[in-house]
């Protein structure tokens, strides 16, 4: 019993000398920090707005567009086949009857698998183009924190609050518009 007080209360001591020095360490810290120059910075707003991003995606949009009118196509095509089946499905005979439900279900997997195909690569495009603008965002967030003398930028996207002051996201913004 005597030997549980006496580790308890080393506990209690170890515990409480921690906690005096995480106190002076956050003080000096403190002392510290008006030498200190952060940022933060909105990635998603840059690739929302930044003319390389708006580039990028009207690019993107080009290169996609006669898939998307395939697609449509296929849609519009097999609505059509639907259409057909369920208006004159009485009055067909059962072997017509049935190829218009094979096409119709040969369509609808093509469909689906078109769609499928076409987010993928949709996706893996976007992917591509993003790399490159945030690539291009690094080097000018670089070029900003040498001629500003930052000591610390951080994405913003973690941070619960942050000071209209330290945002210099309309700098890279206009930073990469300029390239």
């Amino acid at each position: 019993m005597l030997k549980q007080q006496i580790n308890q209360q080393r506990r209690n001591w170890v515990m409480a000398v921690t906690a005096a020095a995480i106190a002076c360490g956050l003080t000096v810290a403190v002392a510290f920090a008006g030498d200190i120059k952060i940022g933060v910075v909105n990635t998603e707003k840059i690739l929302r707005e930044s003319a390389p991003a708006i580039q990028a995606q009207k690019k993107i949009e080009q290169e996609f567009v006669p898939r998307d009118e395939e697609i449509k196509k296929m849609a519009l095509e097999a609505k059509n086949l639907q259409e057909k089946l369920e208006k004159d499905s009485m009055k067909m005979e059962e072997t017509e009857r049935r190829n218009l439900e094979r096409n119709l279900a040969n369509l609808s997997r093509e469909y689906q698998r078109a769609q499928r195909q076409m987010r993928e690569d949709l996706s893996v495009r976007q992917n591509e183009e993003y790399s490159v603008i945030l690539e291009r965002t690094n080097r000018a967030i670089s070029k900003i924190a040498e001629a500003e003398n930052y000591d610390l930028i951080l994405q913003l996207q973690d941070s619960v609050y942050r000071s209209q002051r330290i945002d210099i996201t309309d700098k890279v913004i206009k930073t990469l518009d300029k390239e």
